[in-house]
């Protein structure tokens, strides 16, 4: 796959505001909902994390705004050591990355270090008519705990990956990010993540703490 070896590299070669913007803002939860290849790297993430995270959860994403070869943008998760949204992973309890994957097939693969977050996704998702399931596939797995979604405070996080079969029927004109229009199907999956995590939330309350932010980070008003 084409892309950088890391987040540093990235910025001495591509301009952010020209080539890329990062996103991010505070959340009031011990949760952060991170993507990490949104606007034309993996499209539609970047709006999955933002409707997810709501204005509960903390919420980052780094977005390829180009107009062609946003996939050359592309860094391995595992590899965000410089990225400035990593500083509101490490502050979280839990962190959720939203990824997109290829196929046609209408599939939620989840993986991340946290097992019992991780299952109850998968639960959730398959009783709201989604097919959620672990991947046999390393590279969707999320393990290491180097991966962005275990770079929190518990070392176990979480990491969603939608095949792009799936992104099109959450939006009408995917590739199209002015009239990029959400469908029911983007609603039910984000009222149901969002229901698993405030499961979450409720029964592990004693851990939950204000997040801050770092400063605000320019917007992109098409993406």
């Amino acid at each position: 796959m084409a892309g950088y070896e890391s987040y540093k590299e990235l910025a001495q070669h591509e301009s952010e505001g020209a080539d890329y913007v990062i996103s991010a803002r505070e959340g009031s939860s011990s949760i952060a909902v991170i993507a990490p290849h949104g606007g034309g790297i993996e499209p539609g993430t970047a709006d999955i994390a933002d409707a997810v995270a709501a204005d509960h959860h903390a919420f980052a994403a780094f977005k390829g705004i180009k107009k062609s070869g946003n996939r050359a943008l592309h860094i391995r998760s595992d590899r965000f050591d410089d990225f400035p949204g990593a500083g509101i992973a490490e502050r979280c309890r839990k962190v959720i990355t939203i990824h997109g994957c290829r196929g046609q097939e209408e599939r939620i693969y989840v993986g991340g270090r946290s097992h019992k977050v991780k299952m109850r996704i998968i639960d959730a998702l398959n009783r709201a008519g989604f097919h959620a399931e672990e991947s046999l596939k390393p590279a969707l797995q999320g393990r290491s705990r180097r991966n962005i979604c275990n770079r929190c405070l518990s070392g176990r996080g979480v990491q969603v990956e939608i095949s792009k079969g799936l992104r099109e029927k959450m939006f009408k004109n995917l590739l199209k990010h002015p009239t990029r229009e959400k469908t029911e199907t983007f609603y039910c999956f984000v009222r149901t993540v969002k229901a698993s995590l405030d499961e979450y939330v409720r029964r592990n309350s004693g851990e939950i703490r204000r997040i801050t932010a770092p400063a605000p980070f320019p917007e992109h008003p098409n993406l």
